[in-house]
């Protein structure tokens, strides 16, 4: 039922429409009014938090069929409930999920998670964004970058250093997390333009300028910023899995729709083996990506610690995606050089997900580690509560 509501929605409310929203680079921002319609910005946040109490499949599902008709609209499952909310919902305190969470669930409050900096991605603990304690506030200076939804969210996740001496020792014990609220005095966001891809996506900057944030806005404790921020990934990356692999499943069935419309030496051109080949590789990967979303899915479903299957997911569900675009533009020859096609909208948007929640590079060292047995996983200090929700 899920699979088959946001497959409807986004088929018949954004697929005629994301061409020119594209071409535009321009965010509909009534689109996030229809998804909170449909419950979709709560989809797996509890019930007595205002959510529609799902399961962890259930927002794979969601994402899957977001991304098979634009990477922009998965983008906002990811930072929104992903990123932000299932954090709020493990970390933060009645208080903060009354104030917080229940409106975004209920999508009456936008949000979003901001980590990333002009001079640090990968390394996260490489942030220069600072938070001062000064009497009962936080007072916060910084900037972050590529930060998803900036230019819309009303609520930011954000992460800054609240111990100079660890910072100096790259000791990520010394980093804070903390809810900031657009509309506080010194907060200020703008859109990215010019992007290769996701362009009918918001992406944009945000600076904090001595920022006063409450006290009783400190998410977890301080000093649990690195924790909580690579918690907050697990969750992103299970959303880019899931949506990369609904993006194979767009290259693989606007490649076969072309294979049978298009005739070269006398043929439909899907009778030439080659293009068969390219056809074959996206309906094995789709499958196989499906396969390790849905593991850890069903993982997260029982509580269970899923970093290493949530990050081989994205890892190989990316990959995957890079692969299918790269192959549909092809089989589209000429065709898939143009946005009258499809295709090369894919191969823009397929790229961005390689890069971001954990880049490639980050995904191989990880389960490298853990091949070779460096790297073992502990028992989680806190787990999302498990199916059914309690």
């Amino acid at each position: 039922m899920v699979e088959k509501m946001v497959r409807d929605f986004a088929g018949k409310e954004i697929a005629p429409r994301i061409k020119d929203l594209d071409r535009a680079q321009t965010f509909d921002r009534n689109i996030l009014k229809q998804m909170a319609e449909l419950g979709i910005l709560g989809i797996c946040v509890p019930e007595k938090y205002g959510g529609g109490g799902m399961d962890y499949i259930s927002l794979g599902l969601a994402c899957e069929e977001l991304e098979y008709v634009d990477t922009s609209l998965r983008v906002i499952l990811s930072v929104h409930v992903a990123l932000n909310s299932l954090t709020l919902l493990t970390w933060g305190s009645e208080e903060q999920k009354q104030k917080y969470l229940v409106p975004q669930a209920k999508g009456e409050k936008i949000a979003t998670y901001a980590l990333t900096e002009p001079n640090a991605g990968s390394d996260a603990v490489g942030i220069q964004t600072y938070a001062k304690l000064e009497g009962d506030r936080y007072i916060l200076n910084g900037e972050k970058m590529w930060i998803s939804l900036a230019d819309v969210a009303d609520n930011f996740i954000t992460f800054a250093w609240t111990d100079r001496e660890k910072q100096k020792k790259r000791d990520h014990s010394g980093m804070s997390a903390f809810i900031v609220e657009r509309g506080m005095k010194g907060l200020n966001t703008a859109t990215i333009h010019g992007k290769l891809g996701i362009r009918a996506g918001n992406t944009g900057s945000i600076s904090f300028s001595d920022v006063e944030v409450p006290r009783e806005n400190l998410l977890g404790k301080e000093g649990e910023g690195f924790k909580i921020a690579m918690f907050a990934i697990d969750q992103g990356r299970y959303t880019v899995a899931a949506g990369a692999t609904g993006l194979v499943r767009a290259c693989l069935d606007a490649s076969v729709k072309y294979a049978h419309e298009r005739q070269a030496f006398g043929v439909e051109i899907g009778h030439h083996q080659l293009i068969k080949e390219m056809i074959a590789g996206m309906a094995r990967d789709y499958d196989a990506a499906r396969l390790l979303w849905m593991r850890a899915g069903w993982l997260k479903n029982q509580g269970m610690r899923n970093t290493r299957e949530t990050a081989l997911a994205k890892w190989f569900a990316c990959d995957a995606s890079e692969r299918a675009a790269a192959d549909a533009v092809q089989i589209h020859g000429a065709y898939g050089y143009s946005d009258e096609y499809p295709a090369e909208r894919f191969y823009r948007n397929c790229k961005g997900a390689v890069i971001y929640e954990g880049a490639r590079e980050i995904q191989k060292l990880l389960h490298g580690d853990y091949a070779l047995g460096y790297r073992k996983d502990k028992p989680l200090r806190c787990s999302l509560p498990s199916w059914p929700f309690e």
